[in-house]
């Protein structure tokens, strides 16, 4: 059995989310800034308005496919750790622990620092943090990690990782509660955005036009239309990831075999809804060519902007703070997840030691979250996290391909094993989730060689301590003192 009568799993942690919960948590991980910031750069790229739409809308039946497949996964194996767990049944040890390192180094962390960061400066648009002067700013470490600079966004940004660590330190269900009411006034705040956009008198449907390429685009890439459309359905990616956090929280899900695979079904494919309406809103408002006029714009944000030409600074300044309610929440639900990776690893004796340890009354993994909320607050203080995260964008898809591909292991090796959930259209909704998967790592390695080159160098940086730790717990199970698996 893996957890107790009284729903406390042998880890130590307790199961206290329930569907509702579990559903926020998947829509709160994927609606952060994305859809307020990225249309703009994508009609850039793609010089249609009727393939930005499908752009939006192929990225989220992507995500859908993943998830419907991750959803069979999480049916079968409800374990603390999430993908971390999964990969150990479909890969061996060693797979999942570069996947739990990568997410460590940068990938969670990366991501946990850089939408919490878009939280610091939706702040500052409002209410304007002080700076150092000049000759702090220009301090750099090795000409690349400028600390000081925008210290005051930094500081505010590193206050909120902290206060946000201690919210989910004291109990999963604080940081449960704080899921489900910012993303209930998310979708509120959203719904807002949508009405008043469809209500204006001075917008058109015809501004969804070319529905398909336009004949006189000129595109930036080398593989012409093909790579513009890869390239942004990398921004739109970025604003659908973080669907598969909710697996990270096996142990603390309600009737998880059960709950999991709900949420992530309905919490994808309800935001695949918004997201498309969302950007036929804007366009409804923008035509094409004032959409790519904001994305050459500094610091100009499409939500805002769309709302700022419709309404006036009124409607911008609603548009603003729902961004930062929604960054805050995303922050809360990107941060919630990943500790529980960290805390299984550690259990396993292959990560750091202080970071296995269970609260004995908060039942969570307390120390996991402290050493995750200090290095994502570290990665905000260099100003690095940006381009790490560029660095290893690609590296996530290859996990999340090797995760669907997964499917077809498990449906060998466990054969036997009671699933609560089968994916529909198996074979073909786990295979071609896998074939995108794939392909985007090809394209991003031929188009940004340096950034997939660096970024593998710094997944396998981790190398020496999986050594150090994997010969440890041999040592550690060769006595007695560890069991050979959890």
């Amino acid at each position: 059995m893996s957890s107790t009568g009284d729903g406390i799993h042998r880890s130590g942690l307790v199961a206290r989310l329930g569907l509702f919960t579990a559903t926020m948590i998947v829509m709160g991980n994927m609606v952060g800034s994305g859809i307020f910031k990225k249309s703009a750069p994508m009609a850039e790229e793609l010089q249609s308005a009727g393939l930005l739409l499908i752009c939006w809308l192929i990225a989220g039946l992507v995500s859908l496919c993943g998830a419907l497949a991750n959803a069979e996964i999480a049916g079968m194996i409800a374990e603390p750790g999430g993908q971390y767990s999964f990969f150990k049944k479909m890969y061996g040890r060693g797979f999942a622990w570069i996947f739990g390192w990568a997410g460590f180094v940068v990938i969670q962390s990366a991501s946990i620092s850089s939408i919490a960061y878009v939280f610091g400066e939706s702040a500052n648009a409002l209410f304007t943090f002080p700076r150092l002067g000049p000759a702090w700013e220009q301090v750099s470490i090795l000409g690349v990690f400028y600390p000081f600079d925008n210290f005051g966004v930094k500081s505010f940004t590193i206050l909120t990782l902290l206060f946000l660590t201690m919210v989910n330190y004291f109990g999963v269900i604080f940081g449960g509660f704080v899921a489900n009411l910012t993303m209930c006034l998310k979708l509120l705040g959203i719904g807002l955005v949508v009405v008043l956009g469809l209500l204006w008198s001075g917008g058109s449907l015809g501004n969804v036009s070319p529905i398909l390429a336009n004949p006189q685009a000129q595109y930036d890439t080398s593989l012409g239309l093909f790579g513009a459309m890869f390239a942004a359905m990398l921004g739109a990616f970025w604003a659908y990831d973080g669907w598969n956090n909710v697996t990270y929280l096996g142990a603390e899900v309600r009737n998880p075999k059960r709950n999991i695979p709900l949420a992530l079904m309905l919490g994808v494919g309800g935001v695949v809804l918004v997201y498309v309406l969302v950007n036929l809103v804007y366009l409804y408002v923008m035509p094409l060519e004032e959409m790519r006029a904001v994305a050459k714009t500094q610091n100009s944000i499409i939500g805002v902007e769309v709302m700022r030409k419709a309404y006036g600074g009124g409607a911008a300044t609603l548009v603003a703070v729902l961004i930062l309610l929604s960054t805050f929440g995303a922050t809360n639900c990107q941060l919630m997840p990943p500790s529980r990776m960290f805390f299984s690893m550690a259990r396993e004796g292959l990560f750091f030691k202080l970071a296995e340890k269970c609260h004995p009354k908060h039942r969570t993994p307390s120390n996991a979250l402290i050493l995750q909320g200090l290095w994502s607050s570290f990665l905000v203080l260099t100003g690095s996290f940006d381009q790490l995260s560029d660095m290893v964008i690609f590296a996530s898809f290859i996990f999340y391909g090797a995760t669907s591909m997964g499917v077809f292991v498990l449906r060998r090796t466990m054969k036997d094993v009671e699933r609560s959930y089968r994916v529909p259209g198996y074979p073909v909704v786990p295979a071609l989730f896998s074939l995108f998967c794939f392909t985007l790592v090809a394209v991003t390695i031929v188009q940004r060689p340096r950034d997939a080159g660096f970024g593998l160098v710094l997944i396998l940086t981790g190398l020496p301590f999986y050594l150090f730790w994997n010969a440890r717990r041999k040592r550690l199970v060769a006595s007695g003192a560890m069991q050979s698996e959890e």
